[in-house]
Formats: C-alpha cells, sequence, structure tokens
C-alpha cells in the first residue's frame, strides 16, 4: 500500500488516527516523523476505511431500486453507509489537518513574509 504521510509532510500539529479511543474520543500521535510504525499503520487503515466504504456504497445502490427489498436489508444498508461515511469523514478531518497552511497576502497582494522583509 501506498503510504500518504512523509517525513517532509511531518509538522509539530498531532495526527489524528483513523481509530477512537475505548471511550470512544479521538486519538491523536504526536510524532516529529511521518513515517513511523503507528503514522503507517494509519495510513493502512484509512486505505482500507476508504475501500471498505466503496464496496457498501456499491453494494447498497441496489437495496432502495429493488421494490421488495425488506425494511431490515434497507435498514443494514443505512446503517453500514453511515459507518462507513463516519470513517470517510474521520479520514478527510485528519488529512485536512496536515495540509500546509497556505501563505496569506495582504491588502496589496503581496505574500505576508515578503512585505515584513522590506
Amino acid at each position: 500500500m501506498k503510504h500518504t504521510t512523509d517525513s517532509a509532510a511531518a509538522t509539530s500539529s498531532p495526527r489524528l488516527l483513523p481509530w477512537p479511543s475505548p471511550d470512544g474520543n479521538p486519538c491523536y500521535l504526536m510524532t516529529d516523523s511521518g513515517g513511523g510504525y503507528v503514522s503507517r499503520l494509519a495510513d493502512d487503515l484509512e486505505a482500507v476505511q476508504l475501500a471498505m466504504g466503496a464496496d457498501v456504497l456499491g453494494l447498497a445502490r441496489a437495496v432502495p431500486d429493488d421494490p421488495v427489498s425488506p425494511y431490515t436489508e434497507v435498514r443494514y444498508a443505512g446503517l453500514r453507509l453511515a459507518e462507513c461515511l463516519a470513517d470517510a469523514l474521520r479520514v478527510a478531518e485528519s488529512r485536512g489537518l496536515r495540509l500546509p497552511v497556505p501563505a496569506t497576502e495582504d491588502a496589496d497582494g503581496v505574500e505576508a513574509s515578503e512585505s515584513n522583509t522590506a
């Protein structure tokens, strides 16, 4: 599997992991490098979660199209889709938190770092 974490993108901010703590709270990883064992494990689990979401979506699309789908099948598909959506949103949040902060521009259209050097 391709690992999305690299040492160049590593920051000092904590990484949101794709699994909750035993009591349901978010888990974070503090590391100075992006290539450690837990980071790779998290990358692999994120890939599995996204692939499972795509599989569940493919299977669940057939349920509402079948007019004789029993209530329990529709409910089960809805529950699995909700779980997959929660996983995908956690992956998106985690990856979004690791994006570099874009440079800001002042009113003159000059990057803030450039305007302080003049």
